[in-house]
């Protein structure tokens, strides 16, 4: 939620107070308390009560049950597991949130009576949220943005729940409602744009971002030559190619087996540790698991090599993970593994912050990796990355500002 963290951060040098309506007591499965720090002051956040049915699962699995990242779903589930995705699946329509519509719409409906605003905007995942929108749309007839950080029906772990006929028909029936009573529709890619534009003319692009001031200055990089991810590692962003890849050059390259770091950060799926270790490269791995985002940066910059791995899924075209924008602010070389005509793949050569390969990819991916060996051992591993101002958070919300303006007259 980073991005909306940041929007409500910059709105207000813009003249637009934001009132920021939110969870009281949410089941994360990541937090960091770090970034309430960031919540401007005087900004007015509203909180009420949510029930998430994650609670009861814990009880019927004697406390074994776990609240998991949205697309990081369990390689392996026991019997009561699996139940459990499927009446999750098709029960709880369009998400375990659902149970906080119609409390939030009442709520809302009294705030809004006693305190006006000219604009509402919901955000998803969860999808619940743009329920709430569209019933204060039908009720209030107040102007109204539906915002998608990830497409409704088109992420991969949605293709990965067994979900039934009739289910699948639901979601495409509330999406379809969602995108065409908004007034307007914000997405965060161009290939989900051109999907959403049929149904909503009023479909714009606002990326993700970073909030990372950007200087030339030169930091300490890391002596070794770091490969770094950050973030969720699922099994389908397993880059079973760059491992291969790696596990030649151990034995192709004097002294690379010794210089060779690879740093994992974030959430990591065994099967993707599995393979790193069949791979034979245990002894180059350090996995760091979840740290603080102030962390995070530091070691982004330190890196020598930055990557990323898109999901092997049937929309990973449109896939563009939030840690691509720091990467470009951390200024390094972004090695990515996915589709070449992918929305990633166009910021990253807009931007030439690095290069991209498919997973069939494996001789051009093992002579890019040479070659950045080869600059690392002569010290002059570096990039020449332009045209990245237009993704520091403060300039995309000037353009969330411009439309707010164009939809409220």
């Amino acid at each position: 939620m980073q991005r909306w963290l940041k929007f409500v951060k910059y709105l207000q040098d813009f003249g637009i107070t934001p009132v920021v309506y939110t969870v009281e007591n949410p089941a994360y499965a990541i937090e960091d308390a770090t970034l309430l720090a960031e919540i401007p002051e005087g900004v007015e956040v509203l909180r009420q009560p949510i029930w998430e049915p994650y609670k009861l699962a814990n009880i019927f699995s004697r406390g074994k049950a776990t609240q998991t990242s949205v697309g990081f779903l369990d390689e392996k589930k026991s019997l009561f597991g699996k139940f459990a995705t499927y009446v999750r699946a098709n029960y709880f329509i369009p998400d375990a949130r659902k149970f906080w519509v119609k409390p939030s719409l009442s709520y809302l409906e009294k705030y809004l009576k006693a305190h006006p605003v000219d604009l509402v905007i919901t955000t998803g995942p969860p999808q619940s949220v743009h329920l709430i929108g569209l019933g204060l749309k039908e009720k209030s007839k107040l102007k109204w943005i539906a915002d998608f950080r990830d497409p409704w029906t088109a992420m991969g772990y949605f293709k990965s729940l067994p979900l039934t006929q009739r289910t699948i028909k639901i979601h495409e029936h509330l999406r379809n409602k969602v995108l065409r009573s908004a007034d307007a529709v914000v997405v965060v890619g161009k290939t989900m744009q051109r999907e959403y534009l049929r149904f909503n003319k009023m479909t714009s692009v606002l990326t993700n971002g970073f909030d990372i001031e950007l200087s030339d200055s030169k930091a300490t990089l890391d002596p070794h030559f770091t490969i770094s991810h950050i973030g969720i590692m699922n099994e389908d962003q397993n880059p079973r190619v760059l491992w291969k890849v790696l596990s030649e050059l151990k034995h192709e390259i004097e002294g690379f087996s010794e210089n060779l770091k690879i740093q994992l950060i974030g959430k990591v799926a065994p099967s993707v540790l599995e393979q790193i270790s069949s791979s034979g490269l245990n002894e180059q791995l350090r996995n760091l698991g979840y740290l603080p985002h102030k962390e995070v940066v530091v070691y982004q910059k330190k890196s020598q090599v930055l990557l990323v791995c898109i999901n092997e899924v049937p929309s990973a075209n449109l896939i563009i993970t939030g840690k691509i924008f720091e990467y470009l602010a951390a200024k390094r070389p972004v090695l990515a593994i996915g589709p070449i005509t992918g929305d990633l793949a166009d910021i990253i050569n807009h931007t030439h912050s690095g290069t991209v390969f498919e997973a069939h990819h494996h001789n051009e991916l093992k002579e890019q990796v040479r070659s950045m060996y080869k600059d690392f051992s002569n010290n002059c591993l570096h990039v020449q990355s332009k045209n990245i101002e237009q993704y520091h958070r403060r300039e995309i919300t000037r353009k969330l500002v411009h439309l707010i303006k164009k939809i409220t007259g």
